[in-house]
């Protein structure tokens, strides 16, 4: 746990989870299927025709008896993954879930449309392209920043990480364990589930990593007079100031959060320009955008992966004491 979080049993009052979101669509013109529910079964005749929904996403909430912000925490993914990011690390080490439930934040872990316990749509009968699947090499050499190019390797005796790199690699194949499929084509249902979770709540703090942030985003200036706070973990994507007006949002605090060998890698190279016009545009219109490089803090070889990284519990404190500051535990 973070330094400035006490480290005591946790009072709970309530457990439990929501699917938010989504629509019935009915399916039309499949063929029939017989099936086996179990080994040894007789053969069940399945018509796979009529309604089901699409679109949910899941969100699963911790709420303690005495919270110490009356804000709750909700924890977004990012691409090709699920809420476990949030809830233990590949290695074994408690999440952030448990830190943030322990700073004294009631805290919704989600799995957004097609992730994990949202469930699942038919393809192509609801979306027109096939999932994509992320492998080991994409994630090491590109996204997640493990290593150099060309440095992955089937076989883990033969993965060169970088020398300084915080991300525990030993616990490579379990983090890929956790890898989902993703779509390309539904990013508005994903939007809307969001949206529809967001105007639930009276108010609320929002966390995000990677893909997610463009969805914290735009679900900031969908309910701007809800969200407390947005705080952003290497944002893969943000509005476009020419497009979205930044003004509704000068209420709300915005913290950006990054890593190291940014500068190594293509996608980010792209990127996060992109994500800075976007900060530089709420601070124009008034608002707070805190840009928190950890290597110009003396904090260096953390990865993509801030939440899973070896001194994870240091960057959550860091998080931790912006909100602090912002006046919100």
């Amino acid at each position: 746990m973070p330094a400035n979080v006490p480290d005591a049993p946790l009072v709970i009052s309530e457990i439990g989870s929501r699917h938010i979101g989504g629509r019935v669509v009915t399916l039309t013109g499949l063929p029939k299927r017989g099936r086996i529910s179990t080994p040894g079964a007789s053969v069940h005749p399945i018509d796979p025709n009529g309604e089901i929904v699409v679109g949910q996403l899941y969100a699963q909430y911790v709420r303690l008896a005495a919270p110490r912000s009356p804000h709750p925490l909700l924890m977004w993914h990012g691409g090709g993954m699920s809420g476990v990011t949030w809830e233990t690390t590949s290695d074994g080490r408690p999440g952030w879930q448990m830190a943030f439930l322990r700073a004294g934040f009631d805290v919704w872990v989600s799995d957004a449309v097609e992730r994990g316990r949202a469930g699942w749509a038919p393809y192509p009968e609801v979306y027109p392209e096939a999932p994509y699947f992320r492998t080991g090499r994409e994630a090491w050499e590109e996204i997640f920043r493990f290593g150099p190019p060309g440095s992955w390797h089937a076989d883990p005796q033969h993965r060169r990480p970088y020398a300084d790199l915080r991300f525990p690699v030993a616990g490579m194949d379990n983090f890929m364990a956790q890898f989902v499929p993703r779509w390309a084509t539904n990013d508005a249902l994903t939007q809307s589930a969001y949206d529809a979770l967001v105007g639930e709540l009276d108010s609320a703090i929002i966390l995000t990593h990677s893909q997610g942030g463009n969805f914290g985003f735009r679900a900031a200036c969908a309910a701007p007079g809800r969200i407390k706070a947005v705080i952003s973990l290497e944002p893969s994507g943000a509005p476009d100031p020419e497009h979205t007006d930044a003004v509704p949002l000068r209420g709300i605090p915005h913290l950006f959060l990054w890593g190291d060998y940014l500068d190594r890698h293509s996608f980010w190279v792209d990127a996060v320009p992109k994500v800075r016009r976007w900060a530089e545009a709420l601070r124009a219109a008034g608002g707070t955008a805190d840009w928190v490089d950890l290597p110009a803090l003396g904090i260096h070889g953390n990865s993509h992966a801030l939440m899973a990284d070896d001194n994870s519990d240091i960057i959550a404190g860091i998080v931790l004491d912006w909100l602090r500051g912002q006046g919100l535990v």
